[in-house]
């Protein structure tokens, strides 16, 4: 009887997770190269929503000036992404309500974890900062292949635009590999361990 009722919720939890994963792929299908830039931008709208959520909070844990300023210049491109995402989503009449990005949450989820576990402010900041430098590759990456994708199908307004995000998380990568370089992993190699 035990093992019955185990399995009938074994059975369930999967017959809902599967349900989950249904719904979120209720998306119109990719046939066309338009339909996956559509597709790229609506997953990445949430993206950027999810990043513009959390920036503030890993600003406030930065304990370098420089890092901070980084990364509040850096907030503002995210908001400048941000709008310029659902402009060009509300353009192509796309409905993003329903598109999650789960790599984007994965990085934010794995950033706040490492981050968690860093007990000296110096490693802290060497930390966040290569998370940060992982989901700006991340981006350029996608902000590229969109302004590839829109510049094949003609759409040079928003293969500018996507170019020009492109072009700020570039700007971004190089503050933030200059500051690994010639700051802050300098000071996360001999951090000051106190004594317990």
């Amino acid at each position: 009887m035990l093992i019955s009722m185990y399995g009938m919720f074994i059975r369930l939890y999967l017959n809902i997770k599967n349900h989950k994963i249904m719904k979120e792929h209720t998306h119109q299908p990719i046939v066309t190269l338009h339909n996956l830039l559509d597709y790229d931008i609506s997953k990445f709208f949430n993206a950027e929503v999810l990043l513009k959520n959390i920036i503030p909070e890993w600003i406030n844990k930065a304990s370098s000036v420089k890092l901070k300023e980084v990364l509040q210049r850096y907030e503002g491109f995210i908001q400048q992404h941000a709008e310029d995402l659902e402009k060009f989503i509300e353009e192509e009449g796309i409905n993003a309500l329903s598109i999650n990005n789960r790599v984007m949450k994965a990085l934010i989820e794995e950033t706040d974890e490492k981050v968690c576990n860093c007990s000296d402010i110096e490693v802290n900041d060497a930390c966040l900062l290569a998370c940060i430098q992982a989901i700006n590759h991340y981006k350029i990456s996608t902000y590229g292949t969109a302004a590839a994708f829109a510049k094949t199908l003609g759409m040079l307004k928003p293969a500018a635009v996507f170019h020009k995000a492109e072009v700020n998380e570039k700007h971004i990568d190089d503050r933030l590999s200059q500051l690994a370089k010639f700051e802050i992993n300098n000071r996360a190699k001999s951090p000051i361990v106190l004594p317990s």
